[in-house]
């Protein structure tokens, strides 16, 4: 994105994005924030960029926002999805995780409304992180049927290292009968990883929504 836009507006340019997700993970939304000093044909420059860049990456659109605007820091709310898929499909074993087991989804949902009663979860976080707080405010966390998958989604302020990955196994080891609806209360309490179930797979998550204030944009 940086080498495309240097070399089409001719000057260097420095891209601050919305924010990082895991290695393999997929992003049906991403945001980013560049300076410019050039009066810029918006749609016609959209196009030519789309031109210089790799097939997967896509801009969409372009828009001129206030000098204070931040990509990252600016951001209200990220909604994640993950999908599972209950059977084999050869057209989409990149883009789902494929589990063979039976998961109850109801237990799963009740287990995903007991998230919304906290905000410190350091249980979920990859170690080693260089974060200062391990507070995230959830405002949405459900499970829904789609054909032969099954789709979590997730919203809140901000995310930790890992952390929808690690919620995601978690909710699934519930589902599957292996954990109680009620321990995730002891496990978000304990505030240690090794207590929480395991991560799912990066290729099924998405990065789906990113929202910002209204006055952001000119």
């Amino acid at each position: 994105m940086e080498n495309a836009l240097t070399t089409l507006i001719k000057a260097p340019i420095n891209v601050v994005g919305a924010g990082r997700t895991d290695a393999g993970v997929h992003a049906l939304q991403m945001f980013a924030h560049f300076d410019c000093t050039l009066k810029l044909d918006l749609l016609k420059f959209k196009y030519k960029l789309n031109s210089f860049l790799p097939k997967d990456i896509a801009v969409h659109d372009i828009f001129e926002v206030k000098k204070d605007a931040h990509a990252r820091f600016d951001a209200v709310s990220r909604t994640y999805l993950y999908r599972i898929s209950k059977e084999k499909n050869v057209f989409n074993f990149d883009r789902a995780y494929q589990i063979k087991t039976e998961l109850d989804i109801k237990k799963m949902n009740e287990a995903s409304m007991i998230l919304l009663d906290y905000t410190d979860f350091k249980c979920f976080s990859k170690s080693n992180t260089d974060v200062k707080t391990f507070n995230c405010k959830i405002v949405k966390a459900d499970w829904e049927e789609k054909g032969n998958e099954l789709h979590f989604t997730i919203k809140a302020d901000r995310f930790l290292r890992n952390m929808v990955r690690a919620i995601v196994g978690t909710l699934i080891s519930i589902g599957s009968g292996k954990m109680d609806t009620q321990d995730l209360h002891a496990i978000i309490k304990s505030k240690n990883r090794s207590e929480a179930g395991f991560s799912v797979p990066a290729h099924a998550l998405y990065l789906s929504k990113i929202a910002y204030p209204d006055h952001l944009k000119i």
